[in-house]
């Protein structure tokens, strides 16, 4: 008997992606209904007179002001404010998306720059190793929280505001990661490889373009991945303290005002499909990088 194909690489990801994503739907709207019971009871049913359970399950689902709005409520709520109003409108959730992720990439650019520079610095300086990564690495026990007005202070002062203090914020974020494992990349090459590039007298500019940096993209590219969701969060953290007017952070600060959870709820829906958008987009530079690194 023939032997069965195996199915495509795709199809066998979807099954479990689709089973955690079904399970997840459906403890959401147990949640909603468990969260939502005792102010659907008290200001929809208990007017009303005796209610049924099919009764009570309709109206957590369908509660103006819910303790936990359920998917189709988020659903609803995003389709409303992206066709219902204009991209340049700050009442469209895209438009806030396109703030947050501007800020987002000038941050995770900036940071890992930073981070790659560092990593360079301290692989090939022995006092640096010494002297800057373990304060590198202190520098991540400080809460973001507390970072953020003392960032929008000081570049307030110097005549800074709207994307920097936010895109400063997110490199904070996004250097940690790369540099700790650019550290490690820039280190894998075996000493028969560095001596046989001291052999060719290479310079160490020269030994770190041919021979460190390639050997490296594999500790660079999972960093780039961490670094860049990081930066994300930095960059919606940064816009509650900075009192900024647009953006995903905006919004979620903004509906915490006015208790509009269903407002919260999508812009963090948002935020994770961006979050999701951007680790999607390096990780297929990184299939391409990786492919072309392959020998024939």
């Amino acid at each position: 008997m023939p032997s069965m194909r195996e199915a495509p690489a795709w199809r066998r990801q979807l099954l479990p992606v689709a089973t955690l994503l079904l399970a997840a739907l459906l403890l959401w709207y147990a949640g909603a209904v468990l969260l939502n019971a005792p102010g659907a009871i008290e200001r929809v049913l208990l007017p009303k007179g005796p209610y049924t359970t099919q009764e009570l399950v309709k109206a957590t689902w369908a509660m103006e002001r819910p303790v936990l709005p359920v998917p189709h409520q988020v659903a609803a709520d995003l389709w409303a404010s992206i066709t219902e109003n204009e991209l340049t409108s700050p009442r469209n959730l895209l438009y806030h998306v396109a703030v947050t992720a501007k800020s987002t990439l000038i941050g995770f650019v900036l940071g890992t720059l930073l981070g790659v520079l560092l990593a360079s610095a301290i692989v090939h300086s022995r006092t640096l190793d010494r002297a800057l990564l373990p304060w590198i690495v202190a520098s991540q026990t400080v809460p973001v929280l507390a970072i953020a007005p003392i960032v929008l202070v000081i570049l307030g002062s110097l005549g800074f505001s709207g994307v920097a203090p936010k895109a400063t914020i997110a490199m904070y974020l996004c250097f940690f990661p790369v540099t700790v494992a650019m550290v490690l990349g820039l280190r894998s090459p075996q000493r028969i490889e560095t001596e046989l590039m001291h052999t060719y007298a290479a310079s160490r500019l020269q030994a770190l373009w041919m021979l460190r940096l390639p050997a490296a993209l594999p500790f660079l590219f999972p960093s780039l991945r961490v670094a860049i969701a990081a930066g994300l969060v930095g960059a919606m953290v940064a816009e509650l303290p900075t009192g900024a007017q647009a953006g995903l952070g905006a919004r979620l600060l903004t509906g915490s005002y006015y208790g509009n959870t269903v407002g919260i709820w999508s812009a963090l829906v948002l935020s994770a499909l961006l979050g999701l958008a951007l680790t999607g987009v390096v990780a297929g530079v990184e299939r391409l990088v990786m492919r072309q690194r392959r020998p024939a």
